[in-house]
């Protein structure tokens, strides 16, 4: 793909082509073939589809007839920036419509493969654990039931719901699934195989003893909120604990309450933290024992990961406008938009780039018809009145 020496080789290129050079076609080739996304395919080819779609998350187009706009006011240039041609705005609406989402979901788990590992080595904040550790969520996306009538939401509202969990590592996400926006946040716990020795940290809506049993048979740990209202005995309880850092107990307990016991009879830890920043007396659950209360309080402290996952994705690449009502083109679009974050986050470890994934998306944003070096519009180095300046870390712990 020429990245042994992309300076010399994306000398005079578009930012946008040296871009496309880090998608894999010969795997997106197969995925297409797998899927017959080619059948009866004159102009508009997946992979030419895939590069409009890349083309409007990365510049931020609204529609999918601004895509087609600004790339036939640059058909000169299609060329070079990596397209053999452009269509109309139908075409690219119709093939949205009728091509099976699952070559763009397929590819995505394959980006996932490439791109993770590139982080393996990240440090998570606060955590001196080697577990791999994931945090789990959603967001929700309104939408006009009239158009999305297969998305409803609450109170006959439609929704569309993006559930998702993100490697701590590298903020790289792991699992995606779309559903309407009736869909409960726990019910992705049955949906996810969870793995031996991954730590996986949720907020309260994922509390189901059933998934969660489910997860501590697998041999996976979890860190959650404890809800208000659970009913448990103490077991133990650890008598060497810092209340210095915020730790106000660590205790072994076991459910009382009549269902929740025959859900999940073992024994689970709970963790009281106090959190200075806001005053709030918190309480964990988990079925990880080894780590130090701290560490598991800092697990979850992590998990806001996710909602700058989210934040970045809104923000940086369209998903708050869909291109498409019917349920394939909705989940099209939003694995498009994952695609979209891993390849930037592929460039950004292979460039070893000082910038955020997010700052990344913006810098490509505005820069996506300049003829410069990638690799030196990401490697600048960072303002030290900018890295210096105190910042506040979310508090997720609401």
């Amino acid at each position: 793909m020429g990245l042994e020496n992309p300076i010399v080789m994306n000398s005079g290129r578009y930012v946008f082509s040296q871009i496309v050079d880090f998608i894999p076609r010969y795997e997106f080739d197969k995925i297409v073939a797998k899927y017959h996304g080619d059948f009866h395919a004159r102009e508009l080819t997946c992979y030419n589809q895939l590069l409009h779609l890349l083309f409007g998350q990365l510049t931020g187009c609204s529609s999918m007839r601004e895509i087609c706009l600004c790339l036939e006011a640059h058909r000169q240039y299609l060329y070079h920036l990596g397209f053999g041609n452009t269509v109309d705005s139908t075409s690219l609406s119709r093939a949205n419509e009728r091509r099976d989402y699952r070559i763009y979901e397929e590819f995505g788990y394959y980006l996932i493969g490439l791109v993770r590992p590139l982080y393996y080595f990240e440090k998570v904040p606060g955590v001196p654990l080697n577990n791999d550790m994931l945090a789990l969520d959603s967001t929700t996306i309104s939408v006009s039931i009239k158009l999305c009538a297969w998305a409803y939401g609450k109170y006959s509202r439609g929704a569309v719901k993006m559930h998702t969990a993100i490697d701590l590592r590298g903020s790289i996400p792991v699992f995606v699934n779309v559903t309407d926006g009736r869909c409960h946040d726990s019910n992705m716990l049955d949906v996810i195989d969870p793995v031996p020795y991954t730590i996986y940290t949720m907020d309260k809506a994922y509390v189901d003893f059933a998934s969660l049993a489910r997860f501590d048979t697998a041999g996976a740990f979890f860190v959650t909120r404890a809800k208000d209202n659970m009913k448990y005995e103490v077991v133990d309880k650890n008598y060497n604990i810092d209340e210095t850092s915020g730790i106000r107990g660590d205790y072994t307990i076991s459910l009382t309450g009549n269902k929740t016991k025959k859900l999940y009879p073992k024994a689970l830890r709970l963790v009281l933290f106090h959190d200075d920043d806001s005053g709030e007396d918190l309480a964990f659950i988990s079925n990880y024992f080894e780590p130090g209360p701290l560490d598991i309080s800092n697990v979850y402290r992590n998990r806001w990961q996710v909602e700058v996952f989210f934040k970045c994705v809104k923000q940086n690449v369209t998903i708050k406008r869909f291109w498409g009502y019917s349920e394939n083109a909705v989940k099209t679009h939003l694995w498009v938009a994952v695609c979209a974050y891993l390849i930037v986050a592929r460039i950004k470890a292979t460039y070893q780039s000082p910038y955020s994934i997010s700052e990344i998306l913006s810098i490509i944003h505005v820069s996506a018809f300049e003829k410069t070096s990638l690799k030196e519009l990401l490697s600048q180095p960072v303002d030290p009145l900018i890295s210096n300046q105190d910042f506040k870390e979310p508090n997720l712990f609401d």
